[in-house]
């Protein structure tokens, strides 16, 4: 089953979809949109595109682990997606993702101007990359 990750921002979000096998990430965007309406219709084209089965949204936590605005904002949007795309949505802790997603496009000699167009479909691949490997030590512990 295909997962689709979504880095969920005010301006821009960051999508990525596994391969068919659940295992890497293949398909990676970014949507440039200020109304939530227009990224759910996004996000429920590339699902039905891609033949996603879930969905898993960044958990913008605070570093101690409290909630914050941002955290409920996304939890806000979480059940948004649910009832427009009759998908199941996972929160996922972004925690960092962000940052990493910069240091890896600095580490590859991306321009810092030019990280703002990409850097959120990174931050998408990285929770992406992390549920899925959540999902699959599960699977392998007999726990999914």
């Amino acid at each position: 089953m295909r997962v689709c990750a979504i880095d969920y921002g005010d301006a821009r979000t960051g999508l990525a979809v596994s391969d068919p096998t659940g295992l890497l990430a293949g398909h990676t965007e970014t949507v440039r949109a200020y109304r939530p309406e227009d990224v759910i219709a996004r996000i429920a084209a590339v699902a039905a595109e891609y033949g996603v089965g879930k969905l898993v949204l960044g958990h913008p936590v605070n570093m101690d682990g409290s909630r914050g605005s941002r955290a409920e904002k996304a939890e806000a949007f979480a059940e948004r997606l649910r009832a427009e795309t009759g998908l199941p949505v996972a929160l996922w802790d972004e925690r960092r993702t962000t940052i990493d997603a910069h240091q890896i496009l600095r580490a590859n000699g991306r321009n810092s101007k030019k990280h703002k167009n990409v850097v959120d479909a990174v931050a998408a691949a990285l929770i992406l990359d992390g549920y899925l490997s959540w999902e699959r030590g599960q699977a392998q512990s007999g726990k999914a």
